[in-house]
């Protein structure tokens, strides 16, 4: 068997405490509640409109009630309607927060609420709503925020301060295409 040093040795040790560490950090989050099945849709229009979706738990729940609310700089409104929800007295220029709270009746005779917000804003260019912030905080340079959630665009080299590298470091984590990394040699 082979000797190695005592500092090599302490650096694999580093290393696999690192690595260890960084997986229990990023584990896969599984369904918690039947809040993570709910979501909305914005239907392409001038006027802010949103469709909501149970995610496929309306057969498994008695019943859910959604209250949508979206307030600009000066007021919240309740919507127009019910299913599709539409916002007639939000303007395009107004940079909108959209929530809900949904109210889960479950068949055991429980009740669960569940509320989430959204900043969206009207894109001139696509001609409907977009939403401009999901909840989902960033913090790193290179993700692009879409109605699908946080995706890379790029693949350029980040530390994990978010900076921008020229090249790949050794022994140190780093982040590449949406994936992190050390590269040991």
């Amino acid at each position: 068997m082979k000797k190695i040093n005592k500092n090599k040795g302490y650096f694999i040790v580093a290393i696999f405490w690192l690595a260890v560490l960084t997986l229990w950090s990023t584990r896969s989050q599984a369904q918690t509640t039947l809040c993570d099945s709910l979501s909305y849709s914005i239907i392409p229009n001038t006027i802010l409109t949103v469709t909501p979706s149970s995610g496929g738990i309306g057969n498994i729940v008695g019943a859910i009630d959604w209250n949508f609310t979206a307030c600009n700089a000066t007021a919240c409104y309740v919507p127009q309607g019910n299913n599709p929800f539409s916002f007639p007295l939000i303007n395009m220029t107004d940079t909108v927060k959209l929530c809900y709270d949904a109210i889960i009746y479950q068949l055991d005779s429980t009740t669960l609420i569940c509320s989430y917000c959204d900043s969206v804003v009207y894109d001139f260019n696509l001609f409907t709503w977009v939403v401009m912030l999901r909840n989902t905080p960033t913090g790193i340079p290179g993700f692009v925020i879409d109605e699908d959630g946080v995706r890379w665009y790029n693949d350029i080299i980040y530390d994990m301060l978010g900076k921008e590298l020229n090249e790949i470091p050794v022994g140190t984590m780093y982040f590449r295409g949406g994936k992190q990394y050390i590269r040991i040699q």
